[in-house]
């Protein structure tokens, strides 16, 4: 249970204002609020955590305790870095307005993302693959959601600094991990 709740908060939490999330909004803005992009929002965000806790399962055998610890450590150390220097892309000019396109824009950006990365820190820490991948699709969608709901506000308004500042949280809480794996702390 607790692999499913640390990573549904986790994806919530580095969810805001990543390029998932503002690709949703300005598309929902833009051409209005249709289910399908949220449904196929939700659906990638779903593959996408799988694909993270599928690269967790293969490398967990692999690893003793501490390294586990350590590669956790790494993988929110990546997430924290992709928080403070990944920007959102301009919204693409799709004449087309091809739901097909947009799931394969937002696929790549949801398998590189902060979220992703976190998704499989907690799965590689706690071990729980099933519960982290879960928890992972339940907030990548909710990310998701809530950029379909708020998608005016998130498309008039700047969340970088906010971004920002969760990015060195993460990165203080990868070198807390990382000392404590290492045993320096």
């Amino acid at each position: 249970m607790s692999g499913f709740l640390f990573a549904f908060i986790a994806l919530l939490v580095t969810g805001i204002g990543a390029r998932d999330q503002l690709l949703v909004a300005a598309l929902s803005h833009r051409r209005g609020q249709r289910p399908a992009v949220l449904l196929v929002g939700a659906a990638s965000a779903a593959l996408t955590a799988g694909i993270a806790a599928g690269g967790a399962a293969l490398v967990i055998p692999m690893l003793n305790g501490n390294a586990r610890l350590f590669l956790a450590a790494l993988a929110l150390g990546l997430a924290g870095a992709e928080m403070l220097i990944a920007r959102a892309s301009p919204t693409p000019r799709e004449p087309t307005d091809s739901l097909g396109a947009f799931a394969l824009v937002l696929f790549v950006q949801q398998l590189t993302d902060a979220a992703r990365f976190m998704l499989f820190g907690i799965a590689v820490a706690t071990g729980a693959i099933l519960p982290a991948a879960l928890g992972g699709a339940a907030g990548g969608a909710g990310v998701i959601a809530a950029g379909w709901i708020a998608a005016r506000a998130l498309a008039q308004r700047s969340v970088v600094p906010l971004r920002r500042g969760l990015g060195t949280a993460v990165l203080v809480v990868a070198a807390v991990l990382a000392l404590w794996a290492t045993g320096r702390i």
